[in-house]
Formats: structure tokens, sequence, C-alpha cells
């Protein structure tokens, strides 16, 4: 049996691709795996940026927000993943980019939150 705690983090990656695509991205790769770590999600922004995306989600704020999660360790190893990922598949860009999408879950439903360039880039 899948864990649900998985499927949901599935779902939400699915809605924050789909949200992407609506804005213009072009998804590149789900879940891309690396000696350096995992991308959630691989896209090009319409301004030509290649972005690597971090989707954390929280189902309530117990242990913080789905943003305070993500720690100067974690945005390393995602920056070395996607200069691997742009050295290894050749996509045409104009930049690199780390983002963070945050979903976490409110009185009123789910609330997403895009934070642009966590890596300082």
């Amino acid at each position: 049996m899948t864990d649900p705690r998985h499927a949901l983090g599935l779902r939400i990656e699915g809605m924050v691709a789909d949200r992407l695509l609506a804005l213009g991205w072009r998804i590149k790769a789900r879940r891309w795996k690396a000696s350096e770590g995992e991308l959630d999600l691989v896209a090009v922004d319409p301004v030509g940026t290649l972005v690597g995306v971090e989707v954390r989600s929280r189902r309530s704020a117990r242990s913080g927000t789905a943003a305070e999660s993500v720690d100067g360790r974690r945005i390393h190893r995602l920056r070395a993943a996607l200069v691997r990922f742009a050295a290894t598949e050749q996509i045409v860009r104009r930049d690199l980019r780390i983002d963070l999408v945050a979903v976490d879950r409110t009185a009123a439903g789910w609330r997403m939150t895009r934070y642009v360039g966590i890596d300082g880039w």
C-alpha cells in the first residue's frame, strides 16, 4: 500500500506543475535524480531561465511552515543537482535558478506560495 504522505506529495507536485504550465512554463523533468540530490521539478520559465523547483508541503503548522523546512544545505544540493541537469541535458537557457513552492494547509484550504531565487544566484 502506498504511503498517504507520499501520495499527497505527488498530487501537490502535480498541482504545482499544472500551475506553472498554465503560466507558460515548460516542464522538462519531474523527480530528476542525480548523485547531488533530487529536483522535484525542472522547468524553463517564460523568459528562458532553467529553474529547479523544490516543492514542499505541510498538512499542519505543528512542525513549522513548508518554507521553513528548507535549509542552506538543501539549497546547496539543489543548486549542484541543477548544474548537473543543465550539463547533461543540454537545454538552451538564459540562466539557472532555484525556486521554492511552499504549499501549506490553512483553514480555508491549501495555500501555494512561490519563492523565486532561493539560492541567491
